[in-house]
């Protein structure tokens, strides 16, 4: 993807248009251009085409400016989630090799510090002003547009290093291409039968630093979508959001769905503006999905499947399926299969891991050569979801490989509990995990955020469970918690559950 030129045109086409819109700004198309050379320029005095260029700051314009600057001189990002602390950052930054960082200091947070112990850094670029010893955003984005450059990049060059998890230890870094930069938008195009235009608003609520996040943006830049921006997702503003800018569509993970409808004043907002929303982020409660929908029936509702690794979305159902509980099928450039454990396609109906073949699959992990052989293997990429087909070719993704629990010989997968639990009108929230047990080897345990003012009981709970599960999969051990932890995306973070029962 040439995304310089990409950006030319549409500042040519739409020069007065919105591009992105936040609650302090409005940039246009023609701005938007004008800002992100400005700050290639400067980029170009500190890092060649190729050098990794890191990015720390929080849902912001200066985000959006600067990864378009970076993709305008062939370089690579590494977007960085700005949740993460001085520890993170610095193990990101010095594994991805990274010769630039672009970011925001913050408490705990001192972007002098990391210089200082990331000695492969050339410079540090911070948004705020007055930052010691660090150049200006702000005053690069004021300067006068400078000659930048216009190196060729090839389809195979590197765009992007996501780090999705471990980021601390020994980071995981997934490869994207530039050619991979159009993967995300042409599937998003195609599961939404071409229904989406120039004239659109889409509200992204979605960390740049992950995919949900940056899916906006190639909307934005491939099909001149305006784009309403928001720092962090908060239930009531998101709403108030939808309704004010009468926005035409957005995807949120599970979690997001649900915190929303938790609202008191969520029926009183005005959704007929939406002509599709997307869940993903499978597997999810259908129950709450369907209540959601009840309020922009006029909206397509989407539901699908991906991962980083495959530049998701992989799957979605078809427009107008009944099939919600599915994460649909794939599109045509796309293979998706499930296997077995000794790498066999497996028949329809069966669970097995779902494994993925195709352009959009990444090339593998930053200096991880043990990591990128264990999930590339055979020319297919193995995903540690685990899934089957229906007999007309819709996947249902069951859970990851480690939320299997065997209790006794019997096996449960975790989300079927969550699921379940989820039926319960009271319950806001719950996460299921496998723990220790003397004689079964594993038991379900279940942690389950209910509404307030509910006075539900285990055993209460045990029985309403008792109608929808057999009885090794109903959870040994209930316990009742105020909320659940979750990572930035807004997914519930089952490791820290896990860490505290082993």
């Amino acid at each position: 993807m040439d995304c310089r030129a990409i950006l030319e045109e549409q500042a040519r086409l739409r020069p007065g248009k919105p591009a992105f819109i936040t609650k302090d700004a409005t940039v246009t198309f023609l701005q938007l251009k004008d800002l992100v050379l400005k700050l290639a320029a400067v980029l170009s005095r500190h890092a060649l085409k190729g050098e990794r260029v890191a990015i720390y700051l929080p849902n912001s314009l200066e985000y959006v400016y600067s990864y378009l600057a970076v993709w305008c001189l062939g370089m690579v990002a590494v977007p960085l989630d700005f949740m993460l602390t001085e520890e993170e950052v610095v193990s990101c930054v010095s594994h991805s090799e990274a010769t630039l960082l672009i970011g925001k200091p913050k408490l705990n947070v001192s972007l002098a510090a990391v210089k200082e112990r990331c000695p492969g850094l050339k410079a540090v670029i911070s948004r705020d002003e007055g930052t010691h010893g660090c150049p200006s955003l702000h005053e690069a984005l004021q300067a006068e547009t400078c000659e930048v450059p216009a190196p060729a990049v090839l389809d195979t060059d590197y765009a992007i290093i996501f780090y999705t998890s471990g980021t601390t230890g020994k980071p995981k870094g997934v490869l994207v291409n530039y050619r991979q930069l159009e993967a995300s938008p042409k599937a998003m195009k195609y599961f939404v039968n071409n229904d989406l235009t120039d004239s659109d608003i889409g509200l992204c609520a979605l960390p740049f630093s992950h995919l949900g996040g940056l899916i906006y943006l190639q909307a934005n830049l491939l099909f001149g979508a305006t784009i309403l921006l928001m720092e962090r997702f908060l239930p009531l503003e998101f709403l108030r959001s939808v309704a004010n800018h009468k926005v035409n569509w957005f995807w949120l993970v599970p979690s997001m769905y649900y915190a929303l409808l938790q609202l008191k004043e969520f029926e009183h907002f005005d959704l007929s503006t939406l002509r599709w929303v997307v869940v993903f982020g499978a597997p999810s409660s259908s129950d709450a999905i369907r209540k959601f929908h009840q309020h922009c029936p006029k909206a397509t509702l989407f539901h699908g499947w991906g991962m980083t690794e495959t530049n998701a979305p992989t799957t979605v159902i078809p427009a107008g399926s009944p099939k919600i509980e599915s994460v649909g099928k794939p599109p045509p450039w796309i293979q998706v299969k499930v296997f077995s454990d000794t790498a066999l396609e497996l028949p329809q109906g069966e669970i097995g891991e779902v494994v993925v073949r195709g352009w959009v699959v990444t090339d593998g992990y930053y200096r991880d050569a043990q990591a990128t052989t264990h999930a590339m293997r055979a020319g297919w990429f193995h995903t540690g979801d685990l899934g089957r087909f229906d007999e007309e070719g819709y996947l249902y993704i069951v859970g990851r490989k480690k939320e299997m629990i065997k209790v006794g010989g019997e096996i449960v997968f975790e989300p079927e509990i969550e699921a379940a639990i989820h039926k319960h009108q009271d319950v806001v929230e719950v996460a299921a995990i496998g723990v220790p047990d003397p004689l079964r080897g594993e038991v379900p345990k279940a942690y389950i955020v209910l509404k307030g003012g509910s006075g539900l009981s285990e055993e209460e709970m045990r029985y309403f469970l008792r109608q929808h599960l057999a009885h090794f999969k109903i959870p040994h051990h209930i316990e009742f918690v105020p909320q659940l932890p979750k990572n930035r995306v807004g997914k519930i973070d089952k490791e820290k559950l896990r860490t505290s029962v082993s």
